[in-house]
């Protein structure tokens, strides 16, 4: 999928396709930082890009989320797929619902699938969490998420070829 989604941007700039790939829903920094590595950037560009990436999601999706999924759960088959991302979000967030925002960002932060920055917006949605602090904390556990990415993509536990498997 991600092959697909790369020869698509083939003709971006390197920078914005790292960007975009942050700030998919299917690869997050977890995609991201370990492409830019393999376009030869540094360290630090390639956490730089990805982070931004996956923030700039954030306002919007916090604020259209629930519009757009209201509108959407009108039709069978996007109510049965939004009751299955619930219910996952519901299974993996105990932290969430014991400290809210703090519990959020250590959420955002571990660096697995359905815990990145789309998952932090809908469990902020589902746990009515303000918007200034799931904001807040979907960056903090962003940055952190970002941060151990890159720290496992340094010591070569992580790369590209992995993730497209």
């Amino acid at each position: 999928m991600l092959d697909a989604i790369l020869n698509y941007l083939k003709d971006l700039p390197k920078d914005y396709v790292v960007m975009i790939v942050g700030a998919l829903p299917v690869s997050e920094l977890r995609g991201a930082i370990p492409l830019a590595l393999s376009f030869g950037m540094s360290l630090s560009k390639a956490f730089w890009l990805s982070v931004l990436g996956n923030c700039i999601i954030v306002a919007p999706a916090l604020f259209l989320f629930k519009p757009v999924t209201g509108f959407l759960r009108k039709f069978k088959i996007w109510s049965r797929f939004f009751d299955w991302v619930f219910e996952r979000t519901r299974k993996n967030s105990d932290a969430i619902q014991k400290y809210e925002a703090l519990g959020l960002a250590i959420f955002v932060a571990i660096p697995l699938p359905m815990t990145g920055a789309w998952s932090g917006v809908i469990a902020a949605s589902l746990f009515k969490i303000r918007f200034r602090y799931a904001f807040i904390s979907i960056v903090a556990g962003v940055l952190c998420s970002g941060l151990i990415v890159t720290a496992l993509c340094a010591f070569g536990l992580l790369s590209w070829k992995a993730m497209v498997r």
